[in-house]
């Protein structure tokens, strides 16, 4: 029996989640988490870099520094709640802050792993998406091969996709062959979260309410899909660097026309439901879709995710007993496992790579 501890803090910026997990065998157990939110500086300085900024390598070393003092503060107060000792730990799997990631040419996620080690005294395993890179990989979406550890089973007979809808999206296709397949669909909560930031200062749409009360704008959602990403094979990532509120600002001024912001809310929801709907659907016309991730916490986001996707039975992760935002962070204490065991972790048909690899470099606590 083994303890591990994963943290993710994502393109929504809204925290670092922190779980602690047990691993004995083949099975899995989540035994606590912890979640530390970002104030409002911290969410500008990652803003800043992902917008391009002045001086980015020295802001990039402060923030990476910042960053993993509260990783650290984080892991610190999770281990206090469950009366554990470090030592207890084997070591500590951290994605870091993405700050860029522009495949081919390089992937940036923001941590200091010696530091984090230094803190804790815990070996620590970041960097995972730089080996799958260096394959001819895409280095992301890394979870698909947890979500096959974790959903798939013996007694499936039909397709079951896992969606994680964060700042960004992305598909698990698990057959009951046990095949995976995935890869990011677009935007998650990332435009959603930008419009309601701009335009009731509010941080994200509360259970989509905000949503709820527009209209969708067809000619505004038609536009918005034209987006070449969308027409792309897989396999594919994407990020802040095409989807945010720029890029929304000029798909707006391209279609010319006075829309109100509440029906660009909806929109630019259905935006989200419609492209993880039509990469279901090339995949299959049927089976179970399990939703992660912030994203299943937005009602009306959910709501119309279901009634998209008519032929599928609809669950959150929750009805499965898994927290879904607890999904990410439990994927990385996972992937830190098979890196200490020195087991490949991607999936080349999901990335691209030219085969299995180890992910992760080890920073000794």
């Amino acid at each position: 029996m083994s303890y591990y501890i994963g943290q993710m803090s994502g393109t929504s910026l809204d925290g670092i989640d922190t779980v602690l997990m047990q691993f004995e065998n083949a099975q899995m157990r989540l035994i606590a988490q912890h979640h530390l939110d970002f104030d409002q500086p911290m969410k500008d300085s990652i803003l800043a870099l992902c917008n391009g900024c002045p001086d980015e390598l020295h802001r990039s070393f402060v923030l990476s520094n910042a960053l993993s003092e509260l990783y650290a503060n984080s892991i610190q107060a999770l281990l206090n709640q469950q009366q554990i000792p470090a030592n207890n730990i084997t070591a500590i799997g951290c994605h870091g802050q993405t700050v860029r990631h522009k495949p081919p040419e390089y992937t940036v996620q923001l941590i200091n792993g010696a530091l984090l080690a230094e803190n804790c005294g815990i070996d620590v395993v970041c960097d995972f998406r730089s080996r799958d890179m260096a394959a001819g990989g895409q280095g992301a979406p890394l979870v698909p091969a947890f979500h096959q550890a974790l959903f798939q089973s013996s007694n499936m007979t039909e397709d079951t996709f896992v969606v994680n809808i964060g700042g960004m999206a992305n598909i698990s296709r698990l057959t009951p062959k046990g095949d995976t397949q995935g890869h990011d669909t677009g935007p998650g909560n990332v435009l959603m979260d930008a419009w309601c930031q701009l335009k009731l200062n509010k941080s994200f749409d509360e259970n989509g309410d905000w949503a709820a009360s527009g209209q969708l704008n067809p000619n505004l959602l038609e536009q918005l899909l034209c987006e070449d990403f969308f027409k792309l094979p897989a396999p594919k990532s994407t990020g802040r660097e095409l989807f945010d509120i720029n890029w929304l600002q000029r798909q707006l001024s391209h279609l010319g026309a006075d829309i109100a912001a509440a029906d660009v809310m909806t929109t630019i929801t259905q935006l989200t439901v419609e492209s993880i709907a039509q990469e279901i659907e090339n995949l299959n016309k049927r089976g179970r879709v399990i939703i992660c991730g912030g994203g299943a916490l937005n009602r009306y986001l959910m709501a119309s995710l279901t009634k998209r996707l008519q032929h599928f039975e609809v669950l959150e992760s929750s009805e499965l007993g898994h927290d879904p935002q607890c999904i990410e962070a439990m994927a990385f204490s996972w992937l830190a496992k098979q890196c200490i065991e020195r087991k490949s972790a991607n999936v080349p048909q999901v990335t691209g790579a030219k085969g299995g690899r180890i992910l992760g470099a080890i920073y000794p606590g």
